[in-house]
This record gives C-alpha cells, sequence and structure tokens, in this order.
C-alpha cells in the first residue's frame, strides 16, 4: 500500500538533514527538502569552483556545505541521509550514521515509496533505456500522462505532488538505485543480466541481488516482467511475489510476448510483423516484448503497435550520424557493457570497424571476443581497457586462427581519423565500446556527443 505523501512532510520538517552528492537528482532534492522545511547540510568530493554557480545558490539559501576530499568525514549528527545512489551503504560515515540512529535514504526510494500513480520499474544490464523508453510511449499513445525518470527523464521526486493516481510513471533503475532498496514498483521488469558493475559491487551475487530488489518488496496484485532466453532472469520465475509475465525470441509464451515466423505476438495476440519495426537488431524485439508485456494490463494492442511500428530509437543508440564517401557512421555510446556491444554489432548485416574501450568497470571482456570476432572487420582501441580488450581478443584469434586487425589510439578523435582512413565503400563504423566513459568523459551522452560533432566535421 502507498503511503501518503502528507506523512513525509510532517516527518522530514524540521530535521537536520544531509544530502551526500551535489548532482543532477540531489540538486532539485536539497530545494524540494528546503521547501518541505528540513534543515539542509551538502556534501560533495567535488571543490566549490568544480560545482560552479550551486554553491552560492545554495549557501544564500541556507544550505550548509561539506566540501573537499575528506567530506565524509563531517557526515554526523544527522536525523536523515539522503545518498547519491553510487555511494555503498557499508562506506564506514555511513554506517556509523546509521548506528547513531540516522535514517538512509535516497531520492529514488522515497519517490517510489510515495508516489500516488502507478509505477513502471526497468532495470536490467541492457536495453533499459530503450525499453523504459518505449513503455513511456505506448502509455502515452493509450493517453495517460505519463512521466518518465531515474535514470534517464528528470529527477521526479521534486514533482511528487503534481503527480496525480491517475498518472503513469516509468523509471529506469541502476543496480545502484535499487542497492539499498525496500520498496518496489507495481510493475517491475528485469530485460537481462550479465557482469556489470563489478568496480562497484564487491561480486556478480551482489549485483544480481541488487536487481532483485526491484521486485522483492512487491505485492500480490503486482506484476513481474523476466527475460525467458537469459538463464539468471528465467531462473527467477519462482522467486515472484505476485503476477509474473515472461517474453521470448526463441519460443511461445502464452501468457506474455514472444517472437515466431517474424511476428511479435502479445498474450498469443499479433501486434505487428518485424519489417514493420524501425529499430534495429532482435535485442530491440526483446524490448519491444518487454514493454508490451509491462503495459498489456494497461493499453491496447493498437496503442502497442502504434509505438512499434513508428519508434525510431533513443539518442546513442546504433543512431545512424551520417554517410561519407560511401562509409556509414553510427553512434552506440550507450553500450558500456561487452553484452550491449555485442547486441549492437548483430544488428548489421556485416562486420564493422569498431571503435571501442574507455573506463574499466573490471568485467572480462573474453564474451565480446569469443562471440563478437565474427562480427568485426577492423577494432580500435582507445581508453584505460585498451590493452585488456587487445588481450582478449589475441586469445581468440590464436584459438581460433582468425586475423583482425587491431589498432590502438589515444583518444576518440585519433580512433575516428583511423577508422576513416581504412574504411572503404559500404562498410560501417561504429563506437560502441563495451566501457563506460568516465575516464574520459562525464557520461556517455557526453562521449556520445563528441562523436557526433567529431563524426559532422569530417
Amino acid at each position: 500500500m502507498k503511503k501518503d505523501f502528507s506523512d513525509f512532510k510532517k516527518f522530514i520538517k524540521d530535521k537536520n538533514t544531509a544530502v551526500v552528492g551535489i548532482g543532477i537528482s540531489n540538486k532539485p532534492l536539497i530545494n524540494f527538502l528546503l521547501k518541505l522545511g528540513a534543515k539542509v547540510s551538502a556534501f560533495d568530493k567535488k571543490s566549490e569552483e568544480q560545482l560552479g554557480s550551486a554553491t552560492k545558490e545554495f549557501r544564500a539559501k541556507g544550505v550548509k556545505l561539506v566540501l573537499g576530499d575528506n567530506y565524509m568525514d563531517s557526515l554526523k549528527g544527522f536525523d536523515v541521509i539522503f545518498k547519491t545512489p553510487s555511494m555503498r551503504i557499508d562506506s564506514p560515515a555511513l554506517v556509523n550514521a546509521k548506528n547513531n540512529g540516522a535514517y538512509i535514504t535516497s531520492e529514488m526510494e522515497e519517490f517510489i515509496r510515495y508516489c500516488p500513480a502507478k509505477i513502471y520499474g526497468v532495470t536490467g544490464s541492457d536495453g533499459k533505456t530503450t525499453t523504459t523508453t518505449l513503455i513511456y510511449n505506448i502509455l502515452k499513445q493509450q493517453g495517460y500522462k505519463t512521466w518518465v525518470g531515474g535514470n534517464i527523464g528528470t529527477p521526479l521526486f521534486s514533482q511528487i505532488e503534481e503527480i496525480n493516481s491517475d498518472d503513469r510513471v516509468v523509471l529506469e533503475l541502476s543496480s545502484f538505485q535499487l542497492m539499498t532498496m525496500n520498496v518496489s514498483p507495481q510493475v517491475a521488469v528485469v530485460t537481462n543480466l550479465s557482469p556489470n558493475h563489478l568496480d562497484i559491487h564487491k561480486d556478480m551475487e551482489e549485483y544480481i541481488n541488487s536487481k532483485k530488489n526491484i521486485f522483492k518488496y512487491q505485492q500480490s496484485e503486482d506484476l513481474l516482467v523476466l527475460n525467458k532466453d537469459d538463464d539468471l532472469t528465467n531462473s527467477m520465475f519462482d522467486d515472484a511475489k505476485g503476477k509474473v509475465a515472461g517474453f521470448s525470441i526463441r519460443g511461445k509464451v502464452r501468457n506474455g510476448a514472444h517472437f515466431e515466423q517474424n511476428k511479435l505476438y502479445i498474450r498469443e495476440k499479433e501486434v505487428c510483423m518485424l519489417n514493420e519495426i524501425q529499430i534495429k537488431g532482435m535485442h530491440n524485439v526483446e524490448n519491444l516484448l518487454a514493454a508490451f508485456c509491462a503495459v498489456s494490463d494497461d493499453v491496447s494492442i493498437e496503442s502497442m503497435r502504434k509505438i512499434a511500428v513508428s519508434f525510431t530509437g533513443v539518442e546513442h543508440r546504433c543512431e545512424f550520424i551520417r554517410e561519407i564517401e560511401g562509409v556509414k557512421y553510427y553512434n552506440d555510446s550507450i553500450a558500456t557493457s561487452p553484452s550491449r556491444t555485442l547486441a549492437g554489432l548483430k544488428a548489421f548485416e556485416k562486420p564493422v570497424i569498431l571503435i571501442a574501450g574507455g573506463y574499466d568497470k573490471k568485467i572480462p571482456f573474453d564474451v565480446l571476443a569469443e562471440e563478437g570476432y565474427e562480427n568485426i572487420k577492423a577494432l580500435i582501441l582507445v581508453g584505460a581497457t585498451r590493452n585488456k580488450i587487445m588481450d582478449a581478443f589475441s586469445k581468440v584469434m590464436e584459438k581460433k586462427s582468425v586475423k583482425i586487425p587491431i589498432m590502438m589510439e589515444e583518444d576518440l578523435e585519433e580512433a575516428l581519423n583511423k577508422a576513416k582512413n581504412i574504411a572503404k565503400v559500404g562498410d560501417i563504423v561504429t563506437l560502441s565500446p563495451a566501457c563506460a566513459s568516465f575516464d574520459a568523459y562525464p557520461n556517455f551522452e557526453a562521449r556520445g556527443n563528441k562523436f557526433k560533432e567529431l563524426v559532422k566535421k569530417l
């Protein structure tokens, strides 16, 4: 049962409240907490110069700022602490605060707890953003006032009083956001699972358990949507707390969605033909099937169909940039894991010139090499992981007695110039890094935008 937001307003008023991390989602949170009458202190590792004008604005509103390398040393004496998603709950400062009676939470956790509208949550290793966007568009097509948030869209907790019970909310949720969650959305989707974010999570088991929180606290009337073709998600059917629906591109699913004989079905009713879909690749068929399952109780098949045949994809996901001298350039910067890069490679009908590499999330690249080598004409590597990726491909080439040209470059611009020089008419060049961007860019969007800018200058 959803809690009434008036309870939170009474709870937070006059509370000594800390917000750890002055990022995109926490800036509006700080202002909202001030509006609700909390006494707010904001903590961040960045300096005042790095944070820019936000610090002056917050100080003018009475926010106490604790900044710099040792900022966590002062996290003492607070009633409530809102942590940034990527901060581990077992960090010493948070453990001490909890032991001293602090209520530790996050912007997303409180939003799910108090939001009056039906919430559709989407998680998984790959396909989250596309599936979230598809669900959002189908619900809008049906006529619902729909909000989108979590990892995409705008931070929603500060807008919670504008959301009505008849609205619909779609959230993309990362393992970081879910790691300490003890509430679950009414509809939970797990697209797939593969090793990811092992730089933050202790191990794969912790990563999987954090994903399970998306449905762990559901009620009997709630819905869990799982990928039947993925061993890890398929094993979760018995863990469902309420209704469960599966989706598959390999076999028929009566109580769910499936792909058969070039058609997409929901509950054995045809939605559309494969050749009517705009977005490339079977991974996007999976995303559509997951979305159909999620909304099947709330929309018509006609609404599903209209979006399925008109949706052209999300920026930075196998996004066509331009064709130059017979060579097509694509931006797949969202591919921050080997499995996502593999899905992108398989969406093309021929081997491509692949630009890959980036920040090291401590995940293996063996699967990318073993399953992807046949889809790669040439491999151009950049970033902190370039040697790690090269080692994985070298082993596979030796084992399979194949040869793929592999080149190492210093940055994205040099990599693109190398790709341009080796590409011939009819070739495809794609940036699909299989890694996060943090060694060189603040996020995958910034990396993708830089790549698009460079391609447009060629």
